[in-house]
Order: structure tokens, then C-alpha cells, then sequence
């Protein structure tokens, strides 16, 4: 549910026969709610599921998914580019998680064992090592301050997902059911705040994020952004050598720092 990407993140286009229904569906439910008067901003049925999501998420011990993150950006002549990270992901509440990262682009390897992170760039046997805070809630944001790293997925991995998509968000309506994702039925949440609109496609069954699309009203280029989450696993037993990597530890060490030529994300902080 995150609607904040990664130093990139963006939009993919919606098969010729889907987008004409996704799009009456949305101009269906769109308009009452922008209504105002009969439709309040925050709609309770889009908080509703927003709220089972968050429940899913957070109750679960472990979380093993994979992102598939796309993101636009321009290249010299303006022609807009797009680019896709693939991310396997687990995570142990509170204190650990690992990000293998794939896709378009130098693949690369985050461990966080709850008192140190480790970035790794196995291609040229280069790792970064830190100490980290105690919690998943307090690495992202260490990580971003320390090394410009950011996931695309933090609101997930959150001790309360709802609690942290709530900060920002003003308006959240329910749009309708699709199931353009993964062959998986999903209920369509569009929400925004005065940086950002998202529209997610949550899974009516089992309540877990699939797909988030994002754009942001003072970025320049107008990007969009887009993340579709799939192979979910909820509770699985994980080895608790899955936080840490000796081929990581014993390669040539790099202090983290921001990549100086990387823009932040916008809105990220």
C-alpha cells in the first residue's frame, strides 16, 4: 500500500480489453463522491478495506512477498522511459527483513538482522554495513537519512500499514472490483493527500495489497508510479539465517552514503 516509491516507481498500461471497463467503473464511482455533500472524503467502505488489509498485514509474524516495481523517467530527448526493479522480500516482525533486487539495472542484496543493515552489490563484491535501529519502523527511515535507500513497499511491512498511509491521506473512496491483477478479485481504494493520489487493488478474499499506482502533484515530470505485489506468503517458518549473508560480510567494505547523482524520491520525506 505504499504510496511513496522507490528512487522510482511507475505506471503500466491496462489491457486494451480491461481499460475501457476499469474505466467506466471508476467513472461510476467517482462521481458521486465527488459529490461532497451526500459522500464523505474519507468513504467508510474504502476505510473499511483499507482496515482489513491492514489487519492481514499486521497480524502475520512473517511476510514473504515479491514487488514488481515499474517507474518512468525521461530520457535526454524528453521521451518518457520505463524501468522495473523485482524485489523478493521477507520479513520478521518486529526486527528483520531481507530485499534481493532484480530487474532493470544493477542487482543488489539488503539484510537487516535488527542491530545491523547490509547493502550488497554482489556484481562488483562491494558491501555497505551500519547499525540500525531495534525495529522495521525505525530502519526505513534510518536507511533513507543514512543512504538515500528506499523500498517501495514500507507501508506493508509497517507495524500498523493503515496507521502510516493515513498521515497523508484526505480522501479515500471505493472505486469498484476488478480482476485485471493476477487473476485475483480485488476491490478497487482510490485515496489522496495534497502531495498524492493512489489507487490500490486489494484482494477481496484474502485482504492483501496486489497493485499501487501513484502520482505526485509537484513532481515535475509528472511520473507515475506503479507496484504490483505477488507470490504472497503469510506465517511461513523462515531460517533465521535469511537476515544475514557471510558472502556479504566478506566482501570490500564502502561507507553508505546517498548516491550523488539519485534525486529523493518525491515526498518521501
Amino acid at each position: 500500500m505504499a504510496l511513496k516509491p522507490l528512487l522510482g516507481l511507475g505506471a503500466a498500461l491496462l489491457a486494451s480489453l480491461a481499460a475501457p471497463c476499469a474505466a467506466n467503473a471508476q467513472n461510476a464511482a467517482a462521481t458521486p463522491a465527488a459529490a461532497g455533500a451526500e459522500h464523505p472524503a474519507l468513504e467508510p467502505k474504502a476505510l473499511e478495506i483499507l482496515q482489513a488489509a491492514s489487519d492481514t498485514l499486521a497480524k502475520a509474524n512473517t511476510l514473504n512477498f515479491t514487488a514488481t516495481a515499474t517507474y518512468e523517467r525521461a530520457a535526454r530527448n524528453g521521451q518518457p522511459l520505463y524501468y522495473s526493479t523485482v524485489q523478493d522480500v521477507t520479513m520478521q516482525r518486529p526486527d528483520k527483513l531481507r530485499v534481493i533486487t532484480k530487474g532493470d539495472g544493477t542487482p543488489d542484496e539488503f539484510y537487516y538482522d535488527g542491530k545491523t543493515m547490509m547493502a550488497y552489490v554482489p556484481s562488483s563484491n562491494l558491501v555497505a554495513v551500519s547499525d540500525a535501529p531495534p525495529t522495521i519502523d525505525g530502519l526505513v527511515d534510518h536507511a533513507f537519512e543514512k543512504a538515500a535507500i528506499y523500498f517501495p513497499f514500507v507501508d506493508i511491512i509497517s507495524s500498523d500499514p493503515k496507521a502510516e498511509l493515513s498521515k497523508t491521506m484526505k480522501s479515500a473512496f471505493y472505486v469498484g472490483r476488478s480482476i485485471a491483477v493476477g487473476g485475483v478479485t480485488t476491490d478497487m481504494i482510490a485515496v489522496a493527500g495534497d502531495e498524492v493520489a493512489g489507487e490500490l487493488w486489494i484482494g477481496v478474499d484474502d485482504h492483501l495489497p496486489r497493485q499501487v499506482r501513484v502520482v505526485y502533484a509537484h513532481e515535475p515530470a509528472h511520473a507515475r508510479y506503479q507496484t504490483e505485489f505477488s507470490n504472497w506468503k503469510l506465517g511461513a517458518p523462515v531460517d533465521p539465517g535469511a537476515f544475514t549473508s557471510a558472502k556479504a560480510a566478506g566482501a570490500a567494505h564502502i561507507d553508505f552514503a546517498p548516491p550523488g547523482d539519485a534525486t529523493p524520491a518525491p515526498a518521501a520525506k
